[in-house]
């Protein structure tokens, strides 16, 4: 898998299944991109890898969880 294609992906770009964060980009070698969340990447890769360039950020959600915040019991 190729992480160098192109810029990140942003928060306004979404995936083509389910429309939630994009984190893998599928740039196909007939034209075209897929944008996939981390669920759909992993669903749909394995089919795509030999017909696209694959751009996959899922490593960005280890850095993006939010540390537990300490529950109010009152």
């Amino acid at each position: 898998m190729n992480a160098t294609l192109a810029s990140p992906l942003t928060a306004a770009d979404r995936c083509d299944r389910c429309g939630a964060k994009a984190y893998v980009r599928a740039r196909l070698h007939a034209g075209g991109e897929l944008l996939f969340c981390a669920h759909h990447g992993r669903e749909h890769l394995p089919a795509l890898k030999d017909l696209a360039d694959i751009e996959d950020e899922t490593a960005r959600l280890d850095e993006s969880t939010p540390a537990s915040a300490p529950v109010d019991e009152r």
